[in-house]
């Protein structure tokens, strides 16, 4: 362990885990709630005409995947609002447009282009101080941001007609997570690639919804999940020399299983033995007991 971090690369690598683990932890958690995960998925893949207009074009990857990833949010999230098109349709479209136009453009450019990969499949080994900064400070806003309106936004999440009735500013919220969901999802990129980024944010929120009800303590949950795994998959993917962004996911995967079955057998247990057994937790009626839109808004 000493000598991984005595290379500053890895060092950049073990910052990137925590400082993206944390924004993913918060703004997957949402989500979640809100039922936006295909949405996610949608903008993930829209990113990669972006990353190859970009390339074409002779300017830097990230920057075009930041402004195809915003577009397609606002697409999905203005269009569905209207009567033309289904939510559903247009992830589609914007799925297989965006990775159709980068597989175009990244074919009528000269030349190879051996630093896509990274992107497709993540390399968090070579995250640079400049792209550490950036995260740092795309993190203290989406923790910032939370902490602000944690309240409003669980409101929308499980009862947008209720927000709009009590005219919570919907449009506005909704405006601006958009935002932070598609900058997190090119944060991403280098992390776990495009094809694995749909995993980083929905796995940890899974893992707290388990536990939790509260929308607060899932928050809390998520990210501390999304942090411990993100670090363990990085130290056993140098260990083992496997690639980063997979062994990540997968130990997410193997949390989550690990976490379901724990659960199962706590319940298990305290159904065969109703009084309970000194100290052993209750799992089960752990949080609030009301799930989906009934959840307690008092529960925020």
């Amino acid at each position: 362990m000493q000598d991984l971090l005595a290379y500053d690369f890895f060092r950049n690598a073990l910052w990137s885990t925590l400082l993206v683990g944390i924004a993913c932890g918060l703004t997957g958690t949402y989500i979640v709630a809100r039922r936006m995960v295909f949405i996610s998925g949608g903008i993930t893949h829209a990113s990669f005409g972006g990353l190859g207009l970009a390339y074409f074009l002779g300017l830097s990857p990230m920057l075009g995947a930041g402004a195809f990833a915003l577009l397609a949010a606002f697409c999905i999230l203005r269009l569905s609002a209207g009567r033309h098109f289904k939510e559903d349709s247009l992830i589609g479209i914007f799925w297989s447009a965006g990775m159709a136009a980068g597989v175009l453009f990244i074919y009528l450019t000269p030349g190879y282009a051996p630093n896509l990969l990274s992107y497709l499949f993540g390399n968090i080994l070579t995250v640079t101080d400049g792209q550490v900064w950036l995260s740092l400070a795309f993190c203290a806003l989406i923790v910032l941001f939370f902490a602000r309106y944690h309240r409003p936004l669980f409101y929308i999440a499980f009862d947008r007609d209720f927000c709009l009735a009590q005219h919570l500013p919907v449009a506005r919220l909704e405006t601006a997570i958009t935002i932070l969901v598609a900058l997190c999802i090119v944060l991403c990129m280098k992390l776990a690639g495009i094809i694995l980024v749909i995993s980083y944010m929905t796995v940890p929120p899974a893992i707290a919804g388990l536990f939790h009800k509260d929308f607060k303590r899932q928050l809390l949950l998520s990210s501390a999940v999304s942090c411990i795994g993100s670090v363990g998959g990085l130290l056993l993917s140098a260990l083992l020399d496997l690639p980063s962004g997979a062994t990540i996911v997968c130990g997410f995967l193997a949390i989550l299983v690990t976490c379901r079955a724990g659960k199962y057998i706590a319940t298990r247990a305290r159904r065969e033995n109703p009084g309970g057994w000194p100290g052993w937790p209750d799992l089960h009626n752990r949080g609030s007991t009301t799930h989906g839109k009934t959840a307690s808004y008092t529960s925020a």
